[in-house]
């Protein structure tokens, strides 16, 4: 908020703010459109952090209308790719799978143990695509498009940022697992939550503005597995 009032003070030209699919109702019809922001109540594992990126939406949408502060929102679905967070223990489901099988491999465990049921699906866009829609948007998108604006001609600013299809968690464990050549089996620890049981963002409103993401999630799992490698060899050759 500070970031957000500072820019609008000392007249920054464009305001980009960058949200999550988190934000959203837990229960919200699929595919997610922009409009069932505030239709339900949140994923309770998630809703400060979800309730923290709302009030960061509503600041910037209520600059605009009072201020005509130029401003977007990008809610981009889970991301992964270079310089992610591989913490053992606060990492989140992409990284952490690629560390669990690739840690199993060369150690030669039997088995991995994942969290919860592995039902749950989920949208994954690669990070430089984000990157890249961040750019089209603020170079190309002005905020007093029509698209920006809801039913009742209220500004809100927000952009879903997906690739438009998503992949549940067992399914995503198994293609890892496959891609880094761990053959052990994989166990699936129930007493783990799940979360919200699907995410998959309507992306129609970013594809009408022009965008589209550009990597898909086979060639980006393998390339955040040689990244993950190439890191891992650097960290050990440093230490």
């Amino acid at each position: 908020t500070n970031v957000i009032e500072s820019a609008w003070k000392n007249n920054v030209k464009r305001f980009l703010f960058l949200g999550s699919s988190c934000i959203y109702p837990k229960f919200s019809p699929q595919p997610i459109k922009e409009e069932y922001l505030l239709t339900g109540s949140l994923e309770k594992t998630n809703e400060s952090y979800a309730i923290a990126k709302i009030a960061g939406i509503k600041l910037c949408a209520s600059l605009k209308t009072q201020f005509g502060f130029d401003t977007l929102s990008l809610m981009p679905s889970n991301l992964y790719g270079p310089r992610d967070n591989y913490h053992p223990d606060n990492s989140h489901v992409f990284a952490s799978l690629i560390k669990k099988f690739h840690s199993a491999k060369i150690n030669n465990h039997p088995e991995v143990i994942c969290w919860g049921s592995g039902t749950p699906k989920r949208e994954f866009l690669h990070v430089d695509d984000l990157a890249e829609a961040s750019i089209y948007f603020l170079e190309n998108i002005s905020s007093d498009n029509k698209l920006l604006y809801d039913k009742n001609s209220n500004f809100t600013g927000i952009i879903n940022i997906g690739i438009g299809k998503d992949i549940s968690i067992k399914e995503l464990a198994e293609l890892i697992a496959k891609k880094i050549n761990y053959k052990g089996k994989i166990i699936w620890d129930l007493s783990k939550p799940d979360g919200t049981p699907r995410k998959l963002l309507d992306v129609s409103k970013a594809k009408e503005l022009g965008w589209n993401s550009q990597i898909n999630l086979n060639e980006g799992i393998q390339k955040a597995i040689k990244i993950y490698e190439k890191e891992l060899e650097e960290k050990i050759i440093r230490n």
